[in-house]
């Protein structure tokens, strides 16, 4: 005869198995960083029902210490849209017994055979292909692009169900992949601190972060941009706006800071200021401490947000949050995100991004308007909230 159980036991048998594709968690907390990083925070204080797979590179593996012994680390080593990721996180998968996997990105392995769910954050390759975003050769960018829609055209039809971060990105898959449409979820992403009421930090904090504004070489007034600078996030523009707003004598003392890394894209912009002979332009490279781009953020006379295409659109909330008015692209996503607590501009036309920052710089009853309403707009967007909503959707399958 056999043992009897116990309760521990008749637990772990009934406990589903999901993994967590976390390979971008951390990644200095940006974009999809930033998602994957609070969605693990949040599902932790949510779910004990479930045992969790969490996959990370060497990279991050220490830099995930779950505080739940239901959410538990494995190694998965490979680089995001890498031959490697197609032929080996199959296999590492594999190994998990996993009920449900969550791709939080849609570079999904095409030989991975279990039951999935994917969030799509944008399109982009689908709506904005050009050369100019990438540095690799045309050949290559060519079969980049042909991988890219083989993939993301598995993680659409193949997915159990599929999370897109806005209605906009969901009109976007539905528009190419009309079939999917009824397995489309859309869950918002999330403000950090929407949930309470923000805390007040010491004084000796918020000195220290100041003198950290040094440090990247910031004096104010300055427009403030934080992002990456991918073609699509169109700063050449802001660039040329900016020094139009240079030529009038009452803010020639004023500077743009750019905030992002030292890469290729930023290397390029920082070219194109120099061929243009425009002076005051700040490239801090990466701010990673949270305390000083908070004050970045609040320290700006605005948030300028001149991108072409966005998905979601997490920097322009984050500067709400900081008490910054925003102004921005009156394209994709933007609108329905930050409704009417921005002040928006035609992203193609120099003169309108020019104007409208001006009429922010000029007008103090306006950028007190823009602050208090924006305020009011984050409060929408939670990150538990965006966990919670996750977390009914792995229930719903493995309840089924």
């Amino acid at each position: 005869m056999g043992s009897i159980p116990t309760a521990g036991s008749i637990i772990i048998f009934i406990m589903k198995t999901i993994g967590i594709d976390a390979r971008f968690y951390g990644a200095e907390s940006r974009g999809l960083g930033k998602y994957t990083t609070m969605l693990l925070k949040y599902l932790e204080e949510l779910d004990d029902k479930n045992r969790y797979f969490v996959y990370l590179k060497k990279q991050n593996f220490d830099e995930y210490l779950p505080r739940k012994p239901n959410f538990i680390k494995q190694t998965a080593d490979v680089s995001w849209y890498s031959l490697k990721e197609q032929l080996t996180m199959p296999l590492i998968l594999n190994k998990g017994e996993i009920d449900l996997m969550h791709f939080p990105h849609f570079n999904i392995p095409l030989l991975y055979k279990g039951p999935f769910v994917v969030t799509i954050h944008d399109l982009i390759l689908m709506e904005h292909p050009t050369i100019k975003a990438t540095t690799l050769g045309p050949l290559k960018y060519s079969l980049k692009k042909i991988g890219y829609k083989t993939i993301l055209k598995k993680a659409v039809m193949s997915s159990q169900e599929i999370i897109a971060v806005s209605d906009f990105t969901k009109q976007d898959i539905i528009k190419h992949f009309p079939q999917a449409e009824s397995k489309i979820k859309v869950i918002y992403e999330g403000c950090e601190n929407t949930e309470n009421e923000l805390k007040l930090k010491s004084k000796q904090e918020s000195v220290t972060a100041k003198l950290q504004l040094k440090k990247y070489g910031i004096n104010k007034p300055y427009l403030l941009y934080i992002g990456a600078a991918y073609p699509h996030k169109n700063l050449e523009s802001l660039v040329l706006a900016f020094e139009k707003i240079k030529k009038g004598n009452r803010w020639r003392k004023l500077s743009l800071v750019l905030v992002g890394g030292d890469d290729y894209f930023y290397k390029r912009i920082k070219s194109f200021t120099e061929r243009k002979g425009i002076k005051d332009v700040i490239f801090s490279g990466l701010v990673k401490e949270e305390s000083t781009l908070r004050e970045i953020y609040k320290n700006a006379e605005v948030f300028v947000f001149p991108s072409l295409y966005e998905g979601f659109g997490l920097p322009p909330l984050e500067a709400m949050e900081a008490g910054v008015p925003v102004i921005c692209s009156k394209v994709a996503s933007l609108p329905e995100i930050l409704g009417k607590a921005a002040c928006y501009f035609d992203p193609k036309n120099v003169q309108d991004i020019t104007n409208k920052i001006l009429r922010v710089l000029e007008d103090s009853r306006l950028k007190s308007d823009l602050v208090k309403k924006g305020y009011e707009r984050i409060k929408l967007f939670n990150w538990r909230k965006m966990a919670q909503q996750t977390l009914e959707i792995y229930n719903r399958f493995l309840e089924n």
